[in-house]
């Protein structure tokens, strides 16, 4: 199981927010480029970068974003606002190793599909959730959508990867609900990274223990950022 260190940035800033709400904002002091580095230099094989901006619809942090990906020789994924194949090709031309769909996926599920035909696996959905049900714009709103169902009609799109979050735990460090991850990975049949609420390494050993059902990658934030465990500990824990 792959640990995947996630670089949320806001105006410019590391930051975690609590259950997804921007009034709930811890800020990590720091350009993003030297937690990049960082991260690298403590053994992660890949990073998770999201555009909190771009999610709730504010202008996209395209250059900080770009100085993550420049700054590290590892594989950085981008998420946030990426509602088309231009925004797709974009991060992708500029050297990024996989970008990641989010509401698109339900609001214009084509576009999703079209990206996933042409870059296949290089393209993952998100999926996060509010007691069972798919949030979108940022988490402002919740659709009447199961999330297993959406991770069954990615499958059929052609998708090969989820990123499945409960919204309620993210950022909280209020540890994981490994059920729902278990229920989606055995219904969706795609593989299944995992984040939202990694407190503590018995967090990651619960993860790794679903890898045969394809959850191979544990994204964790605030855990590591608080000083809660060590990166080298995280990826022990997950060897």
């Amino acid at each position: 199981m792959t640990v995947v260190p996630a670089i949320d940035l806001r105006a410019g800033q590391v930051v975690r927010l609590r259950q997804g709400r921007a009034s709930q904002q811890t800020v990590y002091g720091g350009a993003p480029a030297d937690f990049a580095r960082r991260w690298e230099a403590e053994g992660a094989r890949r990073l998770h970068v999201v555009d909190l901006d771009a999610a709730f619809g504010q202008p996209p942090q395209a250059a900080v974003v770009a100085s993550v990906i420049a700054a590290v020789s590892i594989p950085v994924e981008v998420g946030g606002g990426i509602r088309s194949a231009d925004d797709a090709r974009r991060w992708l031309d500029g050297g990024a190793d996989r970008v990641i769909f989010g509401s698109a996926a339900v609001r214009d599920p084509e576009v999703v599909r079209a990206a996933a035909q042409a870059w296949g696996d290089a393209i993952a959905v998100a999926i996060d959730a509010r007691d069972g049900l798919v949030a979108v714009d940022g988490w402002t709103r919740t659709e009447p959508l199961p999330a297993v169902e959406l991770a069954q009609r990615a499958r059929a799109w052609g998708v090969v990867r989820v990123q499945y979050t409960d919204v309620s735990r993210d950022g909280s460090l209020a540890g994981l609900d490994v059920a729902p991850i278990e229920r989606m990975a055995r219904a969706a049949g795609v593989r299944v990274t995992a984040g939202g609420g990694v407190a503590t390494l018995d967090d990651l050993r619960a993860l790794r223990a679903l890898e045969p059902l394809g959850v191979d990658e544990a994204i964790v934030g605030r855990a590591l950022y608080d000083g809660r465990f060590e990166l080298a500990a995280a990826l022990e824990a997950c060897a």
